[in-house]
This record gives structure tokens, sequence and C-alpha cells, in this order.
């Protein structure tokens, strides 16, 4: 018997043009993700000068410099398709690792945000 669950990850963006590089660990019972999206506190400064690399179980789900905004969603999205989908990627070991690129933007100067990563992801029930 398995259960759709949503996980968060946090990073807090300090410094402009720099990379943060953050491995998050799944609990056990976790198998699948289904969906990844992102998000921030000041969206704009993530739709504009963010992109990243992610990793799941070492293998790469999105290129270095993949941007930000291409997973993104807005408000005028259903909530149940706001998630990039995966398909039915095996976590493996349950690392996921995310490296995070601030780059500066003419349209937006820098100020600290934070930058929220979602897992839709399958959990196996005990």
């Amino acid at each position: 018997m398995s259960s759709i669950i949503k996980k968060r990850f946090d990073i807090a963006i300090t410094t402009a043009d720099k990379v943060y590089s953050q491995t998050f660990e799944l609990d056990k019972t976790i198998t699948f993700i289904k969906g990844i999206l992102l998000t921030a506190d000041k969206e704009d400064m993530l739709y504009y000068r963010g992109s990243q690399k992610v990793e799941v179980n070492k293998q790469e789900v999105f290129p270095e410099e993949y941007e930000s905004k291409l997973l993104m969603t807005g408000i005028n999205i259903s909530p149940n398709q706001r998630y990039y989908n995966t398909g039915s990627l095996p976590v493996g070991n349950g690392l996921v690792k995310v490296e995070y690129k601030d780059r500066n933007d003419t349209r937006l100067n820098f100020e600290p945000y934070r930058i929220s990563i979602y897992l839709d992801c399958e959990q196996n029930e005990l």
C-alpha cells in the first residue's frame, strides 16, 4: 500500500552571484518522486536570478543552469497540476542534491531570499 506525501526543503540565498549546494535526505519509506516544484519567499528573485541543477540518487534530473522559472507555477494553475511531472523517479539512496545559482540581473537588485523545493513523493505504508 502506498500514499502520496509532500516534502519541502529550503535554501537561504544570502549573497548575490553565488552557488549554493545542499543535499537533502528523504525518509526511508519514500520510494518515488512524482513531481518537483520551486517557489520562493520573493518569487521575482527566483524567476529572474535563479537556475539550478537537481540530482536524485546521483542521477541528474535537471542539468546545471536549468532556469528556475521553468519549475515555477502560478496561483492560476490548479493545485493538482502545479508540479513538474517526473513520472516515477526512484529515490534509491534517498539523497536529493540541489545546486542553486543566483546570478546578477539588471532588472532586479539583490536582496536575501529563500527558495523552497517541493517534492511530490510516493511513500510505502508499513
